[in-house]
């Protein structure tokens, strides 16, 4: 089984509330940066695979909304550098993303990356937060 899940499910409170689909009707009324936000993940320009969202629980992970931005550029960066597989480190996290697919494999937090080899990846990308 190989469900995805979309990070509103897994955080609802910190992603602001999804906009009406487009019906050709006049466009909602937004906080600002919300509806910047709501685009990525309605575009999914990042997926969390089921072991990666098992692991973010796991470790009490939280990705802010501006920290999926960040991971979606840094995909975006690495995909037109001809990465295929990264490891994207930011603050205290460590994502391994398939680039091709747009999808977080597997979290770690900082516990977990003291003493780790990084294995299978072809690029690694540090993120300032």
């Amino acid at each position: 089984m190989n469900e995805r899940f979309s990070i509103s499910q897994l955080y609802p409170h910190a992603i602001p509330p999804a906009a009406p689909r487009s019906s050709g009707k006049s466009p909602v009324t937004e906080r600002p940066g919300a509806a910047s936000f709501q685009n990525a993940l309605d575009q999914e320009l990042v997926k969390f695979s089921h072991h990666a969202e098992v692991r973010l629980k796991q470790r009490g992970i939280r990705i802010q909304p501006e920290q999926m931005v960040q991971i979606a550029n840094a995909v975006d960066k690495a995909a037109s550098k001809g990465a295929k597989d990264s490891l994207i480190i930011m603050k205290n996290v460590a994502l391994i993303v398939n680039i091709n697919n747009k999808t977080v494999v597997t979290a770690l937090d900082e516990h977990s990356m003291k003493d780790n080899v990084f294995t299978k990846i072809d690029s690694a990308i540090v993120l300032s937060t």
